[in-house]
Order: C-alpha cells, then sequence, then structure tokens
C-alpha cells in the first residue's frame, strides 16, 4: 500500500494532487461504442490525410503509435487501427462532469486541458486530512459517474505531482511524500522532467546530464548560459523545488486558451496548422459552452530552444467563429519563425470577451472537419 501525505506526518505541506485521465478521447469513443473496446483506436484526422494523432488508445500505443504522430505513419504501423474523427463537444462534456467532481472536494482547481488538472487540497471542503486518500475517491467517482479511467499524482507541488501521474498510468496512483521528493528526482532519467521535451533532453544528454542527480550537479550559472529563461525552472526542480501556486479558476475569467506541448519539435508549417485547427476547435467549444465571444486572439509560440513569442490581433467586435478564429491565427502563425524554426509548444487564446449579461452573444459555428 502506498504512503499517504496527511497533517499527522506533514504539517504545514502544500497537498497538491494532479489528475490526468487516460487516453481521454480514445476511451471515450471507446465507452461510447462498444465495437472499439479492446482495440486500437486513433483519434484523429483519416490515414490518408495530413492530420496527426490526437489520442491513441493503449491497444494501439503497443504498436508504437503515440499523440502528435502522423496519422498515416499510425495507419503504417498498425493496418488494423480504427481511426476516429474527433467529437469535441462529447469531450467537453464527459470535462464537464469530471469538473463538477473536483469542486466536491476543492475551489483551487487549475485545469491544464480538457483531461488533466492540479487540485490544491491543502484544505478541502470534505475534511479530509490525507490527500492520498482524496485522490483515491475521486478516480473512484471519476469511474462511477463517467466509466472513464484516471490516473493520480500526489506531492507537495506541482512538478512532482504532475511526474508522479505518469508514473502508474493507465489507471494508478503515485505518491510522492516530501521525504521522498529530492531522492525521487534524482534517479528520475532527464526524458521524464515535465518541461523537457526532446531537443533539450539531447542538449542535456551532450552536456553529460543524464538524470536528476546530473542536473542538480550544474550551477545555476551553468543552466543559464545553456538554458536562458528555464535555468531557474531546471534548477529548482532538480531539487524537488516548486513553490509554483495552483491556479484556481475565477468566477469571471479574462481569457480563454489552448495549447499543446508536441512530443518531438515541429519544422513543417503543415503540420503546425493541423494542431492549430485543433487548438481551436478545442477552444470553441469552450466558448460554446460558456457563451463567451472575444475581441483579442492571440497565438503563443515556444522555439526548440524555449524561446517564447506571443502575436496578437483584436478586432472590432467580438467573434466567436471558429473558421474566422482559425484563419486568424493562421496569419499570426506567418508573422513568427515557425516553420524556419522548431516549435516545441503552440497555444491559442481569445480574451477581451463581452459582458455575459449584455446579451450580445452568438451560437458558435463550429467546423468540427479536420
Amino acid at each position: 500500500m502506498y504512503d499517504s501525505l496527511s497533517d499527522e506526518s506533514h504539517i504545514g505541506v502544500r497537498k497538491i494532487i494532479h489528475i490526468d485521465m487516460d487516453a481521454f478521447f480514445a476511451s471515450v469513443e471507446q465507452r461510447d461504442d462498444p465495437l472499439l473496446r479492446g482495440k486500437p483506436v486513433v483519434v484523429g484526422g483519416n490515414p490518408d490525410s495530413r492530420g496527426v494523432v490526437a489520442a491513441a488508445s493503449y491497444e494501439a500505443r503497443q504498436y508504437g503509435i503515440h499523440s502528435a504522430m502522423p496519422c498515416s505513419q499510425a495507419a503504417r504501423k498498425c493496418r488494423q487501427t480504427i481511426f476516429v474523427k474527433p467529437r469535441f463537444e462529447a469531450y467537453k462534456k464527459v470535462s464537464q462532469q469530471i469538473r463538477a467532481i473536483f469542486l466536491q472536494y476543492t475551489d483551487i482547481i487549475e485545469p491544464l486541458s480538457l483531461d488533466e488538472a492540479y487540485l490544491d487540497v491543502t484544505d478541502n471542503k470534505v475534511n479530509q486530512k490525507s490527500a492520498t486518500i482524496i485522490a483515491e475517491q475521486i478516480r473512484r467517482d471519476i469511474y462511477q459517474q463517467t466509466e472513464l479511467t484516471a490516473s493520480a499524482g500526489v506531492s507537495y507541488n506541482k512538478f512532482l505531482a504532475k511526474t508522479a501521474s505518469d508514473i502508474n498510468k493507465p489507471n494508478g496512483i503515485k505518491v510522492i511524500l516530501p521525504e521522498e521528493g529530492e531522492s525521487f528526482v534524482a534517479q528520475l532519467p532527464i526524458g521524464k522532467f515535465y518541461g523537457i521535451g526532446k531537443v533539450t533532453e539531447k542538449k542535456m544528454q551532450n552536456l553529460g546530464i543524464l538524470t536528476g542527480s546530473d542536473l542538480k550537479g550544474k550551477s545555476l550559472e551553468f543552466l543559464k548560459q545553456y538554458f536562458k529563461n528555464s535555468a531557474s525552472y531546471f534548477y529548482n526542480v532538480s531539487r524537488g523545488i516548486d513553490d509554483r501556486p495552483v491556479k484556481g479558476t475565477q468566477s469571471s475569467r479574462k481569457s480563454i486558451s489552448n495549447e499543446t506541448t508536441f512530443a518531438a519539435d515541429i519544422d513543417d508549417i503543415k503540420e503546425l496548422h493541423d494542431y492549430l485547427r485543433q487548438l481551436v476547435e478545442e477552444l470553441t467549444a469552450d466558448l460554446r459552452h460558456q457563451q463567451l465571444m472575444g475581441k483579442t486572439i492571440t497565438l503563443k509560440v515556444k522555439y526548440d530552444d524555449f524561446e517564447q513569442v506571443t502575436r496578437s490581433q483584436t478586432f472590432h467586435q467580438a467573434i466567436n467563429d471558429n473558421k474566422q478564429i482559425y484563419r486568424c491565427c493562421k496569419n499570426l502563425l506567418m508573422n513568427t519563425d515557425a516553420g524556419l524554426r522548431k516549435v516545441r509548444l503552440l497555444g491559442v487564446g481569445l480574451s477581451s470577451f463581452n459582458d455575459p449579461e449584455s446579451g450580445h452573444l452568438h451560437q458558435l459555428e463550429l467546423d468540427l472537419g479536420l
């Protein structure tokens, strides 16, 4: 049995849970269509298109298929793969169910996407001292209400909770206690660090940094020389330190955004367009649920060296049209070095919302075609 993060032994310690649904999009499809259960399923574009894999079932993953892989490549890896068009409204509905479960335990929730979130349960609604027990109760509630499984990481900061949630997937839990944090990080392969992609992993390996222990052995000055703005983050997490708060959602949101970090850095502009379309579709599904329109579209691009740029465009009137937002984002992307430089992260956001009470809201037009 795993240990528990509780008040008795860890007074004054933050209690953070990271919940991550297992193969979320694909699992929803398998739940809703019994014929897909137990089979390799890919949610994404057609195998003969330039689309990419949005999600792969665990059966598909056994063949080496993973998110961000071109669908054509996924089809070659497994001829039996079943390709399913995304149904973002269905995923959003399930995500809302899961969010309602979270709210039974805490109001301090930081969603990362439709299928994962941080929860701060240091002070919680159920007066439960053990964060581990809360995590198990949440996983149980999710399964009972949605028939889907979730994995959880429990620790005293966001970095460790996020890292832990991936260790015993699928349908598992991992707890990292405060006294275990530094030693856990020390043995962790550098490629398992949240925030370290393939390019940075290779760069670190070339510098002799293979594990968290190796990273901890480098001075802050050394890390600044090679990793610029990310140096302090790497320096701290190699010591099990991450003081970032869980950013609870507010009743009145000033912006809505969606982003993805690629499994491998991308310099193919058409592939980036595919991702951009997917991000916009998820964003507009969120906007539709909240009946929001905004005037300012923001595109975020992070290159393989972690340099980050944003490009924005503000309209005279608030918009929420899927096609219009996508066209704008494509134009904004042209004003970056994407395609000339490799990109590791892409994000889109909408802000400057109309007042929901003003009545000037319009139904979103969603185009879910890939």
